[in-house]
């Protein structure tokens, strides 16, 4: 179905990790089915699903969040991408982005993973790096925290004073990525915010 996009949210599995930073990109897709209204249902991919659309009679939306651990996260997004008939150029993985600053966007189609496990794993699972990512900041830590146990906690007190609105914007560029295209979609969302 050439008018479907697969939209993947990155993140770990039941409640210990529901509101760490390594999640973002499941919150972002959280957004995405709040605004239409919907509730996720078990797919046979080892996967949660909404199915909708980007608006009525617009091009159709398959929201997805793994269940399995992040850096094995391919599997089920290549289940999906064969199941709902989707190219690695209509699946767009949402993730969080230790090198973008907390608050930031960055949208990118193809390249490589950056050293983010998931994304290593999708496109392993998928063979192919054509999809587009929407790399949500989470900053890197202060001190000599490891960034390893970094994206594992929660936002802190301030990040979650502003993180609806960070979810909100990405799921905006979700929204734009789809409707309008990449290019469209970098020159909002990588502006500077004012």
């Amino acid at each position: 179905m050439a008018d479907t996009w697969l939209i993947v949210g990155l993140g770990n599995p039941g409640p210990r990790y529901e509101l760490t930073r390594h999640n973002v990109g499941q919150l972002v897709v959280d957004e995405l089915a709040a605004r239409r209204g919907e509730t996720f249902r078990a797919h046979k991919a080892n996967a949660r699903v909404v199915e909708t659309w980007l608006q009525p009679g617009g091009a159709k939306l398959v929201l997805a969040k793994p269940n399995t651990f992040m850096n094995v996260s391919g599997g089920p997004v290549a289940g999906l991408a064969r199941f709902y008939g989707v190219d690695p150029e209509r699946v767009i993985v949402v993730h969080d982005e230790i090198d973008i600053p907390f608050d930031a966007i960055k949208l990118k189609a193809g390249g490589g993973h950056g050293g983010h496990n998931g994304v290593r794993d999708v496109a392993k699972a998928l063979d192919s790096t054509a999809f587009s990512r929407v790399r949500v900041g989470i900053g890197r830590p202060t001190g000599r925290q490891e960034p390893a146990d970094w994206v594992l906690e929660p936002f802190g007190a301030s990040e979650r004073k502003n993180l609806p609105i960070l979810l909100a914007d990405a799921a905006d560029a979700v929204e734009q990525l789809v409707g309008e295209g990449l290019l469209a979609a970098q020159q909002k969302h990588h502006a500077p915010r004012v």
